[in-house]
């Protein structure tokens, strides 16, 4: 293998699913402030809005994760003009 191949700030780092809760150690070079104990271990943590824990293509669920209020904002919208037309 060659050597000093990986970028210097290369470590195990904590995937969390927001969702699900679901954590995942994976080497990565993501910057972050929030630490996270497992196993007696602490680790750089990082949080993700979807993983393959809460995704629906994985888990075989139709839901709809919608954190930043999308959804109802595009319905009002939807219903606004509506309501104009008639």
């Amino acid at each position: 293998m060659k050597s000093d191949i990986h970028p210097a700030n290369y470590r195990p780092v904590v995937f969390q699913d927001a969702s699900s809760g679901a954590q995942f150690i994976i080497g990565s070079t993501v910057q972050t402030d929030a630490v996270i104990t497992v196993d007696g271990k602490e680790y750089p943590l990082y949080v993700v809005e979807i993983s393959s824990a809460s995704h629906p293509f994985y888990t075989g669920k139709s839901t709809t994760l919608d954190r930043a209020g999308r959804v109802d904002r595009f319905q009002k919208r939807t219903a606004a003009r509506a309501k104009a037309k008639k």
